[in-house]
């Protein structure tokens, strides 16, 4: 941020930017890989002479730029894990693992072993993953690799944007920095018993699919569980919810210190914004629309929201008999998705 703003030309008290950062905790290859995919504003909002905060777009980053920020982060991030005691500076200035204590918690060592690709249980453990290669090779260069920088192991990539009024691509954006772990489609099980996941996109060397023992596959699974209580989504900026300019500089205008407006008062689109439904959020995150019927394709609608128990059971028990008696018809009872102790009941054209 502090980049961005000097490289707009305005010091750190009259200008400010902000990002939105998804912490990954996962490689393509189920293994812990640790990184950050940061959504971030392209400029800089300039808020001088008690005025709107105006926004100034800044140049695209060439790969000088890049590399000089990737090689003062790589410093900081060394420095502030030696403060910590988790990491010790030779005099060549490479960093290098202090020897672990005695720990009897199984954790570390299962977390070391999905960092470098090792099979972490079982009579192979130790060993190098099982992949499995499908392919020749790729010699032809990686275009992904255009403007990213490299130092000291980390690596910056700046490559992809969007503008303000492309929404269709920016959720796609949004979407692909904040997918799950694990892809269940791409996941198999092989006549050996083996748990097979197929890569997105192959390695250079050829591999598409790595294998697991179905006890070391719950061990990587085990790998990519965050601590309790660790926020993975944080805010920057003036996107974070205490900023002052928040207010000031974001369509709905909520922020700390602004005062809500009132009913009476004219309010823009963003302003009258409600959060989605339930409904809604299964559409939008899972794809789950049950708000059109399956049958007829009509629209549906919540009746009630039953929460007895009794009823909930007589319901469940009378579209059985239901589905044994009809056995043409789709299954009656849809997949479990409703809160804990709720059922809700629809009603549409091809509801009975």
């Amino acid at each position: 941020m502090t980049h961005l703003i000097h490289k707009a030309g305005f010091s750190l008290k009259d200008g400010a930017t902000g990002a939105v950062t998804l912490v990954q905790r996962f490689g393509s290859a189920l293994n812990l890989n640790i990184h950050f995919h940061i959504l971030f504003l392209d400029g800089v909002y300039v808020y001088r002479d008690n005025r709107s905060p105006r926004f100034q777009r800044v140049k695209v980053p060439d790969t000088s730029e890049l590399e000089e920020l990737v090689q003062l982060i790589s410093q900081r991030v060394g420095r502030c894990l030696e403060r910590q005691g988790l990491l010790e500076q030779d005099a060549e200035s490479a960093w290098l693992d202090l020897d672990p204590a005695e720990d009897t918690d199984a954790m570390p060592q299962i977390l070391g072993s999905s960092v470098s690709y090792r099979i972490a249980v079982g009579p192979q453990q130790g060993r190098k993953a099982f992949m499995i290669r499908t392919i020749r090779p790729l010699d032809r260069p990686d275009p992904a690799l255009e403007r990213v920088a490299k130092a000291n192991g980390f690596s910056l990539h700046a490559g992809v944007s969007c503008e303000g009024h492309q929404k269709d691509k920016r959720e796609r954006l949004c979407r692909y920095i904040a997918r799950p772990a694990v892809a269940v489609p791409r996941l198999s099980l092989s006549s050996t018993g083996k748990v097979l996941y197929t890569l997105k996109t192959p390695y250079r060397d050829g591999t598409t699919q790595v294998a697991f023992d179905p006890v070391d596959f719950i061990a990587r699974l085990a790998a990519l569980v965050p601590k309790p209580r660790v926020n993975l989504t944080r805010y920057h900026g003036v996107l974070a919810p205490n900023h002052r300019w928040r207010g000031l500089v974001t369509p709905a205008k909520r922020g700390k210190g602004v005062k809500p407006l009132s009913n009476a008062e004219v309010r823009s689109a963003a302003e009258r914004h409600a959060a989605m439904t339930w409904a809604q959020r299964l559409k939008r995150v899972f794809n789950i629309d049950i708000e059109v019927c399956s049958r007829c394709g009509g629209s549906v609608r919540v009746i009630a929201c039953i929460e007895d128990e009794d009823i909930i059971d007589r319901i469940l028990a009378h579209l059985r008999e239901k589905e044994q008696t009809i056995p043409t018809l789709p299954l009656l009872v849809p997949p479990t998705r409703a809160p804990p102790g709720a059922l809700p009941l629809f009603a549409g054209k091809g509801a009975r």
